[in-house]
């Protein structure tokens, strides 16, 4: 029984390398799109927003000699071919899904229009959004929480490398604590653990959308937290 009518799915771009050390691993991108579908089949409508870490930070733009303006640009861009490659797998397992680009490229995917994402997840199609927010400096994760709020998702599903939030990286320190919830507040004053950036958490927080903060590498965890599961740290 699904808890939530319709959730937000934010993967970060490193997700889509599985294996690898730069771009596209087909397999993990398979099998990403196979634990979508899980979380499909009780009816919870999916969109999902996703980076482009795994070819392009916008932030290292000044490492690469470019403009920053510049350097999220070609970041958004490759938002547009990890969705791509999303929809492409997605599709080959027989579950319609759209992308919907804030920065139109009218040959390959469809312009965001509010009204028409809703439309297709209305329909039973996963709608994977591309291009971030479309302006440079902010990150996809603002992208996230704007699309939420504009599409009503009830939740934020972050997927991350962890299986939740802890008080120092537990990659680093065995005795990092786990924390089960965090207010908003908490969340933002926690700079230093890098859960969200700002502008992404207070747009939650102000108009009360929840985040779960969860290890997407573990099998059913998606299925697990659209069906209200805690299977990491609670943001409310």
């Amino acid at each position: 029984m699904t808890k939530y009518k319709r959730i937000l799915l934010k993967l970060s771009g490193e997700a889509f390398l599985g294996e690898r050390e730069y771009g596209i691993d087909p397999k993990f991108t398979e099998w990403l799109a196979r634990e979508i579908i899980k979380a499909q089949k009780d009816g919870t409508q999916i969109a999902i927003v996703v980076g482009g870490g795994n070819i392009f930070r916008g932030t290292s733009a000044e490492e690469h000699g470019l403009e920053r303006t510049v350097g999220d640009y070609i970041g958004m861009l490759a938002t547009i071919m990890n969705s791509l490659a999303l929809q492409a797998a997605l599709e080959k397992e027989k579950q319609p899904a759209r992308v919907l680009s804030s920065i139109e490229i009218k040959d390959v995917c469809e312009p965001y229009i509010r009204r028409r994402a809703i439309r297709h997840l209305e329909k039973g199609r996963v709608v994977i959004f591309a291009g971030g927010t479309g302006n440079p400096y902010f990150t996809t994760d603002t992208a996230a929480s704007l699309r939420a709020l504009e599409t009503e998702c009830e939740i934020i599903l972050k997927a991350t490398k962890v299986d939740g939030v802890y008080d120092r990286d537990p990659t680093k320190n065995k005795d990092a604590k786990k924390f089960d919830h965090l207010s908003y507040n908490e969340a933002i004053a926690s700079r230093d653990i890098g859960i969200m950036d700002n502008s992404a958490l207070s747009l939650c927080m102000d108009h009360k959308i929840p985040i779960m903060v969860f290890d997407l590498a573990k099998e059913g965890n998606i299925a697990k937290a659209s069906s209200g599961e805690q299977v990491g740290t609670l943001i409310s």
